[in-house]
């Protein structure tokens, strides 16, 4: 039977990455997102797994924040759907991390790079087909790059259409994609022929636990239902939003029509070149109404 717990769910997700238990598989996804010189070997989780998180129902932005043993700072945080101010946001967060290590009366040189991921169950850029975007501090015309500052990463993750047949072929990163997409449909043991490292097994073994563990599930359903009405809310006014810009619009394109129709009659009676609609289409509506009375006043001027 099989799980039905989505890893992307903040609850399930903090518990496989955010237990100290669990260090290799954050471990594990760190360097296969990251691709680094010199892979991370070992990490300490500065806000492991807490049930007391989650104990409101507002859906806070529950990351993953660890350093390895040269003070390297990485921060993990897993987001559903695309937020207003998504990309600023997490280069305010990138940049506050990078600050936020600096002690007063420290000089810079304290400064460990910062590496902050943003995994994303969206699309963010239609137009591009990749999944995963690296932004570092690059000079364009010279092409060096700041190394040991800041990176942001962020993974989309439905560009990554792998089935379970391509896995033994798939990169790490692939590989950790389809777990966090996919590990609902699949029962423990399938998941562990399919993933049979240790790190992921650790993940698997997060993921059954809040099956089987009533307090677990209980606290995942509700999790689950807070993202869901969330998504819910935001759709909704999403929608709502295009409804009413295209009441606008049609209330505009009518006052348009309204007026552009007042000067092209004023234009005749003053025996002025009348300008076609396609000209006066292109003109604002303070224009048409500035024009318009231009016009309108010139015939009164002539009656009087």
């Amino acid at each position: 039977m099989p799980l039905g717990i989505r890893p992307i769910v903040d609850f399930a997700f903090k518990k496989m990455f955010g237990d100290p238990n669990n260090r290799l598989a954050l471990v594990s996804l760190l360097n296969a997102i990251l691709e680094l010189p010199s892979p991370i070997a070992d990490v300490t989780i500065e806000n492991p797994f807490n049930y007391q998180d989650f104990l409101d129902d507002k859906l806070s932005i529950l990351d993953v924040k660890a350093m390895d043993a040269t003070g390297a700072v990485f921060d993990i945080e897993m987001q559903l759907s695309v937020s207003s101010g998504l990309v600023k946001r997490l280069v305010f967060y990138g940049c506050e991390l990078f600050v936020g290590q600096l002690s007063q009366g420290q000089d810079y040189t304290h400064l460990n790079p910062v590496y902050s991921i943003c995994i994303l169950d969206a699309l963010l850029w239609e137009e591009n087909a990749a999944g995963h975007h690296r932004f570092r501090l690059v000079d364009v015309e010279n092409a060096r790059i700041l190394e040991n500052t800041l990176e942001i990463h962020l993974l989309e993750l439905p560009r990554y259409t792998l089935t379970d047949r391509e896995l033994a072929d798939a990169s790490q990163v692939e590989r950790w994609v389809f777990l966090l997409r996919h590990a609902q449909d699949y029962d423990a043991d399938q998941l562990r022929r399919l993933f049979p490292e240790i790190a992921f097994q650790q993940a698997i073994q997060s993921i059954e636990t809040i099956a089987l563990r009533t307090e677990d599930k209980q606290m995942y359903d509700t999790r689950e239902k807070a993202a869901r009405d969330h998504q819910w809310l935001i759709n909704g006014a999403r929608n709502e939003g295009i409804e009413v810009g295209i009441e606008v619009g049609i209330e505009v394109g009518i006052e348009k029509g309204a007026i552009i129709g007042t000067i092209r009659t004023c234009q005749s009676i003053l025996g002025l070149t009348e300008l076609s609609v396609k000209e006066l289409s292109t003109k604002s509506l303070d224009e048409l109404r500035a024009l318009a009375s231009q016009h309108q006043s010139a015939i009164r001027g002539r009656i009087a």
